[in-house]
C-alpha cells in the first residue's frame, strides 16, 4: 500500500557540518516516525531558500515582466554551490536578484547568490553563495548509485510555503514507474507540492539518491527533455559531474558551437506512414525548411522523410522521440560533411549536409537601452523571423521595452514594434539605430516621425519630444 503522507516537522536546527548517520528504517516499505524525524534533524540545514527576480519574456512581442517568486535551494558543496530546479530559467525566463537564505530561525542569514550556467542535458540548475572568504556550508553527500525499484517507498524534505514560515517539511512518496529509454528515468506516483521541486530523496535504505525534478516542456525550450508534466527522481550519477566541476560564467565561451541543420520536424507516426504508403519504421519528417539554412542549400524538401543521420538511424514515431533527433544535430558538430538518407515521395535517396552553427537566439540578441526617447531594443534574430512569419527583406531592430511616461510611450509605441527607419534615417542594425538617435538629438526637431511594422502593417509613430 502506498504511503502518501505529508508531515510537517517543526524542528529548528543549527548549521551542521555534515549529515549525521540515520537509524535503520523500522517499516518494511514505509518510513517511521523516528526516522523522518532523525533524517530531518540531518537534511534541514543544507536547504536553503531562493529568493530572486524572474524576467518573463514574451517572444512574440520582446515585452519583459518581472515578478518575485522562490524556489528550494539545496547545498551541495562546502563552498558554497547551490542546486535547485531547472524551471528557474528557460528560454523564456531568467532569474536576476538572487538571495540565499542559509539556516533556520535565530541560525537564518541571507546572502547574494550568482546564477551559473545551466546544464543542457539535465534540468536542474546552480547557484553559487556569495559568502566570506573561507566561509563553510553543510552540503548534502549523494550515494553514487541512484538505483530505485519499482514501487520503492521514497522520503522528500522540502520547504512549506509563507503561511508556514517557510518551515521544512517531509513528504513520501513511491517510484511508480521506471523507464529505462533514453535514460533510466524514475517516476514518482503522485504529484508534488512546488516547494518540494528540486528536493532531497532519500530511498529505503537511507541513502540520498537524487533529487525531485520535473523535464521542461517542449514550450519552455526543452527540446532536450522528454518526461515533462510529470515529478520525476534525477538520481545523483546525471548531475554529480556538475558538483565536481561547476558550471561557470567563464564555460559560455570556452563551449564548443552548438551545430544548426534548419528545419521543423515531426515523426512519422504509423498512420502518416500508411497514408503515404511507407513502411511503419518511423522517421523525421520535414514539416519545414528554414530559408537560408543548410538544410536548403543540401536541398532538403518540405516533406521528406530522414531515415539516417550521419549513420544513425531515425525511428521516431513520438512526438517525445524526435528529440532525439535534434540531440543529435547539435551535438554532431559544425562544418563537417554529414551523409543523410531520406525518402522523398517513397524514393530513396542519399545527400550530404554541411551544418553551421546555430543562429543567435532572441534571448542572446544584441540589445539596446535608449534613455532619451524611453526605448530598448533589440535585434533581429532567426527565430523571432520564423515566429513573426517575416520576410528577409524586412531589416529593422524590434523594440523590446517602452518606458512608461516617455516619449516612446506617449506617442503609442510598445514591444514588438519593429524599427525599420528613425527620423530620416533608415535602421537595420543596433548600430544602425543608434547612430540614428544620436544624430535626431543633435538635430533636436520638434517632431521625430518613427517608421515602423506592426503584425503585417506598417505605419508611422510620431515622436513629439520635448528638449528643454
Amino acid at each position: 500500500m502506498r504511503t502518501n503522507s505529508l508531515v510537517a516537522l517543526w524542528i529548528v536546527t543549527g548549521l551542521a557540518a555534515g549529515l549525521a548517520a540515520a537509524p535503520a528504517v523500522e517499516e518494511a516499505g514505509a518510513f517511521s516516525p523516528a526516522f523522518i524525524a532523525s533524517q530531518q534533524k540531518a537534511i534541514a540545514p543544507v536547504i536553503c531558500l531562493l529568493n530572486f527576480t524572474a524576467e518573463v519574456e514574451s517572444q512574440r512581442t520582446g515585452e519583459t515582466q518581472k515578478r518575485s517568486t522562490r524556489a528550494l535551494g539545496l547545498i551541495v558543496s562546502p563552498d558554497g554551490l547551490v542546486m535547485t530546479h531547472g524551471h528557474m530559467q528557460s528560454d523564456k525566463s531568467d532569474p536576476s536578484n538572487i538571495r540565499v537564505v542559509v539556516g533556520e530561525g535565530e541560525d537564518e542569514k541571507e546572502y547574494d547568490g550568482v546564477f551559473l550556467k545551466k546544464p543542457d542535458d539535465i534540468n536542474v540548475c546552480f547557484v553559487r553563495i556569495q559568502g566570506e572568504p573561507g566561509e563553510r556550508f553543510p552540503c548534502v553527500t549523494f550515494a553514487s548509485d541512484g538505483h530505485l525499484g519499482l514501487g520503492e517507498h521514497i522520503l522528500m524534505f522540502g520547504i512549506m510555503g509563507e503561511t508556514l514560515d517557510f518551515a521544512r517539511g517531509a513528504l513520501t512518496r513511491a517510484i511508480s514507474a521506471v523507464i529505462e529509454k533514453p535514460r533510466t528515468t524514475y517516476c514518482i506516483d503522485d504529484a508534488i507540492p512546488f516547494g518540494y521541486v528540486g528536493a532531497p530523496v532519500i530511498d529505503s535504505r537511507g541513502r540520498i539518491v537524487g533529487v525531485v525534478g520535473y523535464d521542461l516542456a517542449p514550450a519552455e525550450g526543452g527540446e532536450l527533455y522528454v518526461r515533462s508534466g510529470h515529478p520525476l527522481v534525477y538520481q545523483a550519477p546525471l548531475f554529480a559531474k556538475y558538483i565536481q566541476n561547476p558550471p561557470t560564467e567563464d564555460t559560455l565561451e570556452a563551449d564548443q558551437p552548438i551545430a544548426w541543420i534548419g528545419v521543423f520536424s515531426q515523426p512519422l507516426t504509423d498512420d502518416l506512414a500508411e497514408y503515404w504508403g511507407l513502411p511503419k519504421k518511423g522517421g523525421v519528417v520535414i514539416s519545414t525548411v528554414v530559408e537560408g539554412s543548410p538544410a536548403e542549400a543540401a536541398g532538403i524538401q518540405r516533406g521528406d522523410v530522414i531515415t539516417s543521420f550521419d549513420g544513425t538511424p531515425m525511428r521516431a514515431k513520438k512526438n517525445s522521440e524526435i528529440v532525439g533527433f535534434t540531440k543529435l544535430v547539435r551535438e554532431t558538430g559544425v562544418g563537417r560533411e554529414i551523409p543523410v538518407k531520406l525518402l522523398r515521395n517513397g524514393q530513396a535517396m542519399d545527400i550530404t549536409i554541411v551544418l553551421t552553427e546555430r543562429p543567435v537566439s532572441a534571448k542572446d540578441a544584441e540589445e539596446f537601452v535608449e534613455d532619451t526617447f524611453g526605448l530598448t531594443v533589440r535585434a533581429l534574430t532567426t527565430d523571432v523571423r520564423i515566429l513573426l512569419n517575416l520576410p528577409d527583406e524586412t531589416q529593422g531592430v524590434i523594440v523590446r521595452r517602452v518606458k512608461s511616461g516617455s516619449w516612446a510611450h506617449l506617442a503609442g509605441m510598445r514591444p514588438g514594434v519593429i524599427i525599420l527607419r528613425f527620423g530620416e534615417y533608415p535602421v537595420t542594425t543596433i548600430a544602425e539605430f543608434e547612430a540614428a538617435v544620436n544624430k535626431v538629438k543633435e538635430a533636436r526637431p520638434a517632431e521625430v516621425p518613427v517608421f515602423c511594422r506592426a503584425g503585417a502593417r506598417t505605419g508611422f509613430f510620431r515622436l513629439q519630444p520635448r528638449w528643454e
